[in-house]
């Protein structure tokens, strides 16, 4: 599983990063960075970060096995 996030959808409402803060991070007037694609043990936080992302920013992809 890999994170992805849309930076076109990002209005930088920091929900990720209060459900997920090891994966992301939103400086005060910015957008989110992700410091971490590979949600690796906190798979549960992303998940909730993707829930409940409120203009559905991100995205958890499967990692391709052809890569």
């Amino acid at each position: 599983m890999r994170l992805v996030v849309d930076l076109d959808l990002c209005q930088g409402h920091a929900v990720c990063q209060d459900e997920a803060p090891a994966l992301f991070q939103v400086p005060k007037h910015g957008q989110v960075d992700l410091l971490r694609a590979d949600p690796g043990d906190d798979l549960d936080a992303a998940r909730a970060a993707v829930r409940y992302c409120p203009t559905q920013a991100l995205s958890l992809r499967e990692d391709d096995p052809t890569d």
